[in-house]
Order: C-alpha cells, then structure tokens, then sequence
C-alpha cells in the first residue's frame, strides 16, 4: 500500500464520502476520511490508501473517479449543502465579511494612505471555460476606475502583463502580471504618493524568457492530442487549462505535462483552479510583488499606509501572508466556501467585490 495525501475541493471530497457510502463497489474507500472542521482553519485533506486493482495513482485521477458519475455528484451536493454550509457559518467568524465589517476596515484607515491590489480571474471577473473571454463588466470597470481615481491601485494576477491590460483597460493601474513576475506602473505614477514620476517596470524573470517559450511549444505539441486543453502563455509563466477536458483524461494530460517539465529544473509545477502553471524557481510570488510596488510607491515600511489586497485564488495567499506578517493592512479572500487562508476578511464573489469597491469610493467622497 502506498499512502498519498491528497489536496482536495470540497465538491471532490464530499463526493468521496457520498459514493463509498452510496456504492459498495466504489474503488475509493477512504481510510481517514479528511472533511475537517473549519472552526479550526484546517487544510481540507483526504488520507486514502491507493493499492492494486486498477486504482488511479494520482490527485487527478482521483478526482475524476469521484468527480465524473452523476449520482456521486448529486449525492455530494446533497451533503455539501448540510455540512459546508456550517462550517462555513463558523468559518465566517474567524473571516467576517468585508461589508458587513466595513466601518471597521474604514475607522482602521482613518489618516492613512489606502493601496488597493486586485486579482483578476475570480475577484474582478467571473471563473469561465474559456480563459479569453473571463471579461470584466462595464460596472466593475468603471468601479475600478473609481478606486484608482482615490487610492493607488494595482492588478496582480497569473495572466500575461499584455493580456490582464487588455482585459481591463486602464492606464492609471499598476499591472503586475505572471503572478507578479512583469510588473509595470503608469507613466506619470499616482497623485495619491509621493512616488518618483518615473515609469515602474520590473522582470525579475527575464532571464527565463528563453525557456519558458521553448517549454510553452513543447507543451502545446505534447497535449494537442488531448481534447480541450490548452496552454497559455503568460510570458514569465505558462497556463495549462483542464477545465474544458474530459475528465477521464485528467491524468493523462498530468502526465503529458510532467513528462515536459521534468526536463527543466528551473522550472516548477504549481496547481490552481483546474489549471497546471509552470512557472521560474525563482523566490518571486505576489507576496513579493506587493512589497516591491509599496516600495516603488514610497510607502514600504511606513505605518501611514493602509494595503488592502483582494484575490481568490491560493497564490493570493503568499500577498495575504505577507500583510499578516508585517500587521499592516488587511487581506481580503473571495470564496463562497470556507477554506484555510491568511486573510482577515471575506467576500463571496465578484459581484460584493462591486459592493465593496463602490463602497470604499463612496466613503472617501465623504472624507473630501
């Protein structure tokens, strides 16, 4: 018996339970079923013995077997609703809502420079099949606009620097983008900081460029022969999308991937939202990211600024940790679900992320 540990969403891991108890001929039975409570702000983890017998071997596979019959699926949004819907309520207690704790996030910025940094896919714009069309809405452009019209405002995502300003159309952002390996500011910097006016670019990776691009077409030769994948590149950091395969064939796009990336090892291999990254070794993530752009703003290592970080995604944690680290602003995690993270507060979606960014421009009107 080999034990694997296994990173799992709440859907895969409840649909687990759900059909080892539903089917007696399910291949997973889990030994140490991991569905922990959240009151604790613990990793959710499944402890499964994977043996003989034609058991899959990897945390893709398995999620495809829990994830792909109906009934298993249908079983498991029955007990997700009872069960996650209380951890969730307890888990809002230690993560209390952004709005519903708003005074509190304005009285702590009371004579301080606010900085707002925003992810992009999830936070400002819905999840989607097709990476190319993750728009933003009209209003949370023009919400954004609004924050940076106040507060010095920056994009942070996983996306290509060239793509994310193309999604967003703003020139008065700062864009960090390759999960903050490109980084560029406006030209003119912000009239909020007392920041040089000199342009901000900064490509910590550059010198990985090369590689990345001999790996992206490596990849995209590799996986065309699995049906709806596809592989991005984001200039310092490559995307290879899953959500749109059919998932019997998780594994074999896994392997596909890793056969390529084995070959490279400067080059490492993280996970997100049913999508694989490859990214430099280097010991650069949003986290450094935030730092590097406070101190381009002037205001790293000043107890008169306020950065407010939005994301969903769980690179947006290396940021969050960051501001719990220094205990200077507050990190903010969009989910509907609970989940272990470094944020002090919540959001549930895109749309309180509107809320939320009308709201903090409508309570500095009433400063001015």
């Amino acid at each position: 018996m080999t034990k694997q540990s296994l990173m799992l969403t709440e859907e895969h891991a409840f649909a687990v339970v759900a059909a080892a108890t539903t089917f007696p001929n399910f291949h997973y039975q889990p030994t140490t079923a991991a569905i922990l409570s959240y009151p604790s702000c613990k990793k959710m983890r499944c402890q499964i013995d994977l043996g003989g017998g034609g058991k899959p071997s990897s945390w893709i596979e398995f999620m495809a077997a829990a994830a792909s019959p109906t009934q298993i699926k249908s079983s498991a949004a029955a007990l997700t609703a009872t069960l996650c819907g209380r951890d969730y309520e307890r888990w809002m207690e230690s993560h209390p809502s952004a709005l519903h704790n708003f005074d509190e996030l304005v009285d702590a910025s009371k004579g301080k420079q606010i900085v707002v940094f925003l992810d992009y896919d999830g936070t400002l714009s819905p999840i989607v099949d097709d990476p190319d069309r993750a728009f933003m809405s009209d209003e949370m452009r023009e919400a954004v606009r609004d924050v940076a019209s106040h507060f010095p405002t920056a994009i942070v995502s996983g996306r290509c620097r060239e793509k994310l300003s193309n999604f967003v159309r703003l020139s008065e952002l700062y864009y960090a983008g390759s999960h903050g390996m490109d980084i560029k500011g406006p030209i003119l910097g912000h009239k909020h900081t007392k920041a040089k006016t000199k342009a901000v670019l900064f490509q910590p990776a550059s010198e990985y460029l090369p590689m990345i691009d001999e790996v992206y077409k490596k990849l995209v030769e590799t996986t065309s022969s699995v049906p709806g994948s596809r592989v991005e590149n984001n200039k310092f950091c490559l995307s290879v999308h899953f959500r749109c395969v059919e998932e019997k064939k998780w594994n074999l796009l896994s392997d596909k991937v890793r056969s390529v990336v084995k070959d490279y090892p400067k080059l490492r291999l993280t996970h997100g939202r049913k999508v694989m990254e490859i990214r430099p070794t280097i010991k650069w993530d949003k986290g450094k990211a935030l730092e590097f752009l406070l101190e381009s703003l002037g205001l790293n290592n000043r107890n008169d600024a306020l950065p407010l970080y939005i994301g969903d995604d769980r690179t947006d944690e290396d940021a969050f940790k960051v501001l719990r680290d220094r205990g200077q602003g507050f990190g903010i995690l969009v989910s509907k679900i609970a989940k272990e993270t470094n944020a002090a507060f919540s959001l549930r979606d895109p749309a309180e992320v509107l809320t939320f960014l009308r709201r903090l421009v409508e309570s500095e009107s009433m400063v001015e």
